[in-house]
């Protein structure tokens, strides 16, 4: 694949989120932003949440909806950043919304260490899935039947089958928190977020092993597109046919894009 780079000097991008004008929302943990970045690659500070925003979605109020960790220590090396611990001015992980007009940050709820269901108007969260060695990138089967879950440090994608608006049937024992294993890697690496395309592969950021892990849904095939970083932590699409694919290489500080041989499945509330 050729890689074509989008924007440098970011700092630590997650959550890439396409829009329909052809810029690309995105955090920068290391700065605290919510950022966009233009076509030509122009950045423009769009709110200032603080703490370390993790990741981006749009919502049914076409508001930017963000998962903030709360803050990291960093290691510092050249033009090279990559989180450490929690900060020493750790300020708690939240879901906040972001108002795209003005930068308003609004905080909606504060939870940490499961994966939950939320209402995007604040109203109700509740716990779908625990425990998990540190759950990360989620998304919904193209039937939104099912859930998928990237389990970071195992290296683990998992599947819950919804019964209903946050209710998922839970696996009986040996499953450690209700889910089916779709599929685990060997070897030193570990997932961060993930997408999927319109035939329902779901498409992992794998640390480590740089690139992106493409998992068929059940299991069976397994294809990895390497990266020139081995902190790639996002993908998502856009483009007038959903096959471009944009990718945070967060160690580097850069979105790049790649030409996807199949076209991404079009999100909920997408503006495209």
């Amino acid at each position: 694949m050729e890689i074509r780079t989008l924007a440098e000097d970011l700092g630590f991008p997650e959550g890439p989120v396409a829009l329909a004008d052809g810029s690309v929302l995105l955090v920068e943990i290391f700065a605290g932003t919510l950022t966009r970045v233009s076509p030509d690659g122009t950045k423009t500070i769009v709110a200032r949440p603080g703490g370390g925003p993790n990741g981006a979605a749009l919502g049914p109020d076409g508001k930017c909806y963000i998962c903030n960790n709360g803050g990291f220590r960093w290691q510092i090396e050249g033009s090279h950043r990559r989180p450490l611990m929690q900060a020493d001015d750790y300020s708690g992980g939240r879901i906040e919304r972001i108002d795209l007009e003005t930068g308003v940050v609004e905080c909606l709820y504060r939870a940490a260490g499961a994966v939950y269901y939320a209402k995007a108007d604040g109203s109700f969260i509740t716990e779908v899935a625990f425990p998990m060695i540190t759950p990360n990138g989620v998304g919904l089967s193209p039937d939104e039947k099912t859930l998928y879950v990237a389990e970071t440090e195992s290296a683990r994608l998992w599947a819950f089958d919804i019964v209903e608006p946050g209710v998922v049937k839970k696996q009986p024992w040996p499953s450690p928190h209700g889910g089916r294993l779709v599929a685990g890697v060997g070897g030193f690496q570990r997932f961060d977020s993930l997408a999927l395309d319109a035939e329902g592969r779901i498409c992992v950021a794998t640390l480590i092993n740089g690139g992106i892990t493409v998992i068929s849904p059940d299991g069976r095939h397994v294809e990895h597109h390497p990266m020139p970083d081995l902190m790639t932590t996002n993908i998502c699409f856009g483009g007038a046919d959903l096959k471009t694919a944009f990718v945070t290489l967060s160690w580097t500080g850069q979105l790049v894009t790649v030409d996807w041989p199949v076209a991404g499945l079009k999100l909920n509330w997408s503006d495209r």
